[in-house]
């Protein structure tokens, strides 16, 4: 195993906070990881990392060789590139990881058309409404929708998404249609519990220049996109969601929009990534393409 292998490893248990994570992470059994950071400590003759059955930490030593490893790998990995056929081919493996429906209805469509375009780039596609610690879990870069959470970490803004409210013909047929926000008390709505910090989400619109919200009654809560979506197609009451997810829905007639005048604020969407000195080529054209993707959806999720 040469030096930036063994660098690699480093950077990825460190960032992993664990042997075993970065073993998973990296494909390699977890005995092969211990074996590289003990010879890589070995090398350098400092200690790197502090072990206990339970945790990994870095030392002091350990931090100042981990900003060097950082800027060695990056540009060892664009020496690498220099002299390619094609200079501009970006390869390697890229982990991402983006809420459900983005990555269902509009990324998985369009990936046959990027993976043509970057034949040397491999793509490991997480799809799931749960925070993910790109540190920990070993990833690249994630879509995120909503007021950023993590601290430490860069947001490349995307652009905002639209907000709509919805219910079913049937529920329409049962309770009414809402005209104005002080109908909703007499209305269910489906409640939706936030994957970072687990709690329901309040109504919310606009009025008079001000954000206006009010707890409403919900017999369901749920705390996923896709069964936000199916439970107000089954008739269990009004939601708020993102005009993409339901255009199609609202098209063929199986949902209607209800109080278009009195609009939730628009969810503003990030791509967010590692601070690092040089980000990867892979993740550099993969962040093109997908604002690109977005694009449109961005642009007519309000209309």
């Amino acid at each position: 195993m040469d030096r930036i292998d063994l660098f690699r490893i480093f950077l990825r248990v460190v960032d992993a906070g664990s042997f075993s994570r970065a073993a998973d992470t990296l494909n390699m059994p977890r005995s092969s990881i211990s074996t590289a950071i003990q010879t890589l400590e070995s090398r350098v003759g400092a200690r790197l990392l502090s072990r206990t059955t339970r945790s990994v930490s870095i030392t002091a030593d350990g931090r100042a060789f981990y900003d060097v490893c950082h800027r060695l790998v990056a540009d060892v990995e664009e020496a690498e590139s220099l002299f390619r056929r094609d200079k501009s081919a970006p390869r390697g493996v890229l982990r991402v990881d983006m809420p459900g429906r983005i990555g269902r209805l509009i990324v998985a469509p369009a990936l046959p058309e990027f993976l043509a375009r970057y034949p040397e780039i491999d793509l490991e596609l997480g799809v799931t409404d749960r925070p993910v610690n790109l540190v920990e879990d070993g990833v690249d870069c994630v879509v995120r929708i909503g007021a950023l959470q993590e601290s430490g970490l860069i947001a490349r803004r995307l652009g905002d998404l639209a907000v709509v409210s919805v219910a079913s013909p049937a529920y329409l047929a049962r309770y009414g249609m809402p005209r104005t926000p002080q109908d909703l008390p007499g209305h269910q709505a489906v409640g939706y519990a936030s994957a970072f910090s687990g709690r329901v989400e309040e109504w919310e619109w606009q009025e008079g220049g001000q954000i206006r919200t009010c707890a409403m009654e919900a017999r369901v809560t749920v705390n996923s996109a896709e069964a936000l979506i199916a439970c107000a197609l089954a008739g269990l009451g009004l939601i708020q969601v993102p005009a993409y997810d339901v255009q199609q829905h609202l098209k063929s007639g199986e949902l209607v929009a209800v109080l278009p005048g009195y609009r939730a604020a628009p969810m503003p969407m990030a791509l967010v990534y590692q601070h690092r000195r040089h980000l990867s080529h892979r993740l550099q054209v993969f962040a093109d393409w997908l604002c690109a993707l977005l694009e449109p959806c961005l642009h007519s999720a309000g209309a």
